[in-house]
């Protein structure tokens, strides 16, 4: 597939994936959609650009990439994506958070077919990450692990040491992505405790860094195709993305980190993703 066959095709499932997150926590009544729009496109690239090892009809084949999900309560949108590719059927999305689901409001590895690592607590999934990383290195096998972690995480002090620790251990079978938003539940990150340059950070802890727009799909790819390069150290993609995304109203407004959309708000939200009906699919492409 060209490049802009791929971009279109990514396109497309990030659209759905947001449609899907948007209906999903309309029916929950609770979640997180603002962390979750923000992280669309970027968990669009990794599973329908061709840059994820992965097989829906074998979700435990052993050479598969693994993908952690750190910033657990974006759960959304990796379900989407996991309906989308077919890990389990759609009509499950609207089951979110409710009493039985497999739909969590975090994901857990032992309900969600296509979950890696059950998720949540902030500032574990980078630690997480390593193990995996140390556990298919021992055993050879050539598989990578990303994480997604989001740039309020950042504060917790866990990530720094398992920053450490990947670049000690010469892990470059780790990729850490981080959404970049600038918000987090209490408003903006750099008002709750400064990140300062994530990117000079994550280079000072000697990880290879590659920073990008988390919303452009070329930007995406081509970052993703540079880490084939880097050897001995782990890397570092921190992508510049707009909380809400896709969503007019909650572009850039903290108070959407964690509030479900009433059903004016959800029309309206439709309305923007282009569905007027809430009932639209895309093609899969």
């Amino acid at each position: 597939m060209d490049q802009t066959s791929m971009v279109t095709r990514i396109d497309e499932k990030a659209r759905q994936m947001r449609l899907d997150i948007v209906e999903m926590i309309t029916a929950a009544g609770s979640g997180h959609p603002g962390g979750s729009l923000s992280a669309a496109d970027i968990v669009a690239t990794l599973y329908f650009g061709g840059v994820l090892k992965h097989d829906p009809e074998r979700p435990d084949w052993p050479e598969r990439d693994r993908f952690v999900l750190s910033k657990g309560h974006a759960a959304p949108v990796l379900y989407a994506a996991l309906a989308e590719a077919g890990y389990f059927d759609r009509e499950h999305l609207t089951t979110l958070r409710q009493l039985g689901s497999i739909l969590q409001g975090h994901p857990d590895r032992k309900k969600t077919p296509g979950v890696e690592v059950s998720t949540g607590s902030l500032g574990q999934g980078l630690s997480i990450a390593n193990g995996i990383a140390l556990g298919l290195r021992a055993e050879q096998n050539p598989a990578s692990v990303y994480v997604l972690l989001g740039d309020g995480e950042l504060q917790e002090g866990q990530v720094w040491e398992a920053a450490m620790f990947a670049a000690h251990n010469h892990l470059d079978n780790v990729i850490a992505i981080v959404d970049n938003n600038g918000l987090q539940i209490d408003g903006a990150c750099a008002d709750v405790m400064h990140l300062g340059e994530i990117a000079e950070k994550m280079d000072a802890f000697g990880w290879a860094v590659f920073s990008v727009d988390g919303h452009d799909p070329v930007a995406l790819l081509d970052a993703f195709e540079k880490v084939s390069e880097v050897d001995g150290m782990p890397v570092a993609i921190i992508c510049k993305t707009i909380k809400g995304k896709g969503v007019s109203f909650m572009e850039g407004n903290a108070d959407w980190h964690g509030r479900a959309p009433n059903e004016e708000e959800h029309t309206c939200a439709l309305d923007d993703l282009g569905c007027a009906t809430g009932n639209e699919e895309t093609a899969n492409v």
